[in-house]
C-alpha cells in the first residue's frame, strides 16, 4: 500500500435520510495561504486609506457577525496559536496522490478548484522505514515543499500497511512506550524539528478500530501517551486533533474514546451523503451535518473548534445536477454549524461498491469552486 493512500477501515453508513436531522442548510468557503498576500492593496494616498476603511467598515455592520470572513485581513481575524481562523473557517481537501507527487497533485486541484487549499491532508502508518518506503515517515520531502504554504493535516494510524499480522501495533503496545524508540520518538523529533505547526491525527476513525486494535481504555492511554512523549521530547508545534466517525450509532463508545480536553486542541468528524454507496438515501449537505455537530456539542465539547475533516457526496448518475447542487449548499450550512473552523473535502473513492466520492463532472467543480469563493472560506494564513 502506497503511503498516499489511506488505509482507512470500511465504514457503516450514516442514518437513515431524515432521522435525528435537521433542515439543510449552506456551508462557508475559505481562503489559501497567504491570502493576505493576494489580497494586498497599493494604495498611495492617505485619502484613499480612510476611504476605504469606511467602506469596509460599512459592509461589516451592514452584514452581520457571519460575514466576517469578507475582513480576513483585518488583524483580529489572524489564527489563533491553535491554528483557529476567528473570522471563519479553512478549506482544505485530501487530494489523491502518488508518494512524489503531493505538490505537482495539490497544484492540479487547487487550479480547478479556482483557490488555493489552506489545508492539505495526508495519510501515514506506523510502519518502519524500510527500503525506499516512506508511508511511515511523517513528513516526507514533498509534504515538507506543500507546506511551505499550506498547514499540513497528518493523519497517524497504528497501523504497518501490507505488514504481517505480528506488525501490527497494538494500542496497548504503544500506551505501554513498546514503539517509543523505533516509532514514537523518531517521528516526534521530524515534527519538532520541521518547526512550522501541523495538525496531527492518531488513528482517526477510532471508534471503527475496535476491538482490533484494542479497547477503548487502551485508545485513551495509547493517545495520552503519544500525546505526553511528544511534549517530553519537547514537542510544541503539534496541534493535537482527535477525528471520530461523527456516527451517532457509534455514540456509546465514541464517548470512551475521547481522551479529554486537556489533550485535545480539535475535534473532526468524517460525515457524508453516501447515497448508494451504503445503501441509504440521499442526504443534503445539513442532514449530514447536522445531528452529529450537535451531539459532538453537547456530549464531547461545547468550546474546541470542530473540523469537518473530510466531508463530500456521492454522485447521482440518474441526475448528473444533484452532486453540484449539493456542494452549492455548503457555505450557508457552514455558517450555521458553530465552531466549526475548516472543512476538508474528500476526493476520492471509499471502500465498497458506488462508492466513488470525487467530484463527477465540470458542474460538480464548477459548484464546488463558487462555494469555496466565499469569504467566510477566506481567511488569512498569517
Amino acid at each position: 500500500m502506497r503511503f498516499n493512500r489511506p488505509h482507512r477501515p470500511f465504514r457503516r453508513g450514516p442514518h437513515p435520510a431524515g432521522q435525528h436531522r435537521r433542515p439543510p442548510r449552506e456551508e462557508p468557503r475559505a481562503s489559501g495561504p497567504f491570502a493576505s498576500s493576494r489580497r494586498r492593496l497599493l494604495i498611495t494616498s492617505a485619502t484613499v486609506v480612510s476611504a476605504v476603511l469606511v467602506a469596509v467598515l460599512a459592509l461589516r455592520d451592514a452584514s452581520g457577525p457571519q460575514d466576517q470572513g469578507a475582513a480576513g485581513a483585518r488583524a483580529d481575524c489572524r489564527p489563533t496559536e491553535l491554528l483557529e481562523p476567528p473570522c471563519g473557517a479553512w478549506f482544505g481537501a485530501f487530494v489523491p496522490h502518488e508518494r512524489d507527487d503531493l505538490p505537482e497533485k495539490v497544484r492540479a486541484y487547487e487550479k480547478r478548484v479556482g483557490r488555493p487549499l489552506d489545508i492539505v491532508y495526508t495519510y501515514h502508518d506506523m510502519s518502519l522505514p524500510e527500503g525506499t518506503r516512506r508511508e511511515g515517515q511523517l513528513l516526507t520531502p514533498e509534504e515538507q515543499r506543500v507546506g511551505e504554504d499550506h498547514l499540513l493535516l497528518l493523519s497517524w494510524e497504528s497501523k504497518w500497511w501490507g505488514g504481517t499480522k505480528r506488525q501490527q501495533p497494538t494500542w496497548k503496545q504503544i500506551a505501554d512506550g513498546e514503539l517509543d524508540e523505533t516509532v514514537v520518538d523518531v517521528q516526534a523529533r521530524r515534527i519538532k524539528d520541521y518547526g512550522r505547526k501541523v495538525f496531527l491525527s492518531f488513528d482517526l476513525e477510532m471508534d471503527t478500530r475496535t476491538p482490533a486494535n484494542g479497547t477503548p481504555a487502551e485508545y485513551v492511554k495509547a493517545y495520552r501517551h503519544i500525546h505526553d512523549r511528544f511534549r517530553e521530547l519537547g514537542v510544541d508545534n503539534v496541534v493535537w486533533t482527535w477525528i471520530t466517525t461523527g456516527y451517532l450509532d457509534h455514540a456509546g463508545v465514541i464517548r470512551k474514546m475521547y481522551p479529554g480536553d486537556e489533550y485535545v486542541d480539535w475535534v473532526g468528524y468524517n460525515q457524508y451523503n453516501y447515497y448508494r454507496c451504503h445503501k441509504t438515501g440521499w442526504l443534503t449537505f445539513a442532514q449530514t451535518q447536522d445531528a452529529t455537530h450537535e451531539w459532538i456539542r453537547k456530549n464531547i465539547s461545547d468550546d474546541k473548534p470542530l473540523m469537518l475533516s473530510e466531508f463530500g457526496t456521492a454522485a447521482d448518475s440518474a441526475r448528473p445536477q444533484r452532486q453540484a447542487e449539493w456542494y452549492a449548499q455548503v457555505p450557508g450550512v457552514l455558517k450555521g454549524l458553530k465552531g466549526v473552523k475548516a472543512a476538508l473535502q474528500w476526493n476520492y473513492r471509499d471502500p465498497g461498491p458506488h462508492c466513488n466520492l470525487a467530484l463527477a463532472n465540470d458542474a460538480a467543480w464548477d459548484s464546488l469552486r463558487e462555494a469555496v469563493a466565499d469569504p467566510y472560506l477566506n481567511q488569512p494564513l498569517k
